[in-house]
């Protein structure tokens, strides 16, 4: 499992700023030296913002990025906390996106970006795993 408080505690050239001061709806930003961070934040969202910010600062981004480098950085954030057993776990399990998210101990925006960017194989590995919950098949 992906631990992104580890991931920070490991980066002795980053520091983390919590701030009341980011615009409304944005959750975090990076400098590429420090990320800062709402504290208007649940647990779940704030190991998905840092996980997000920690991805930029890996890539040598700072401040705003074109959408489709935001959609690439959110892809490794998602794949980063959601390995595909535990999704598929959960999967089965959850009965809505919600109670999905909250096993998985992510946001739901962050789930249905795994969700979205299944490669075929990990599509394949939920499907079969709901059919089998739902005796589909036998």
């Amino acid at each position: 499992m992906w631990h992104p408080w580890r991931a920070l505690r490991e980066r002795t050239d980053l520091a983390l700023v919590w701030t009341n001061n980011l615009p409304m709806g944005v959750l975090g930003v990076t400098d590429g030296q420090r990320i800062y961070m709402t504290p208007r934040q649940l647990q779940a969202e704030r190991r998905c913002t840092l996980t997000h910010e920690l991805v930029h600062v890996e890539r040598g981004h700072e401040g705003c990025q074109p959408v489709a480098v935001e959609r690439q950085v959110c892809v490794e954030a998602a794949r980063r906390l959601i390995e595909i057993d535990s999704l598929v776990d959960a999967v089965v399990w959850g009965r809505s996106p919600e109670e999905i998210a909250d096993e998985l101990w992510v946001d739901v925006d962050t789930l249905l970006v795994r969700l979205d960017s299944l490669t075929e194989r990990e599509r394949i590995l939920v499907n079969e795993a709901l059919a089998a919950r739902d005796g589909v098949g036998d």
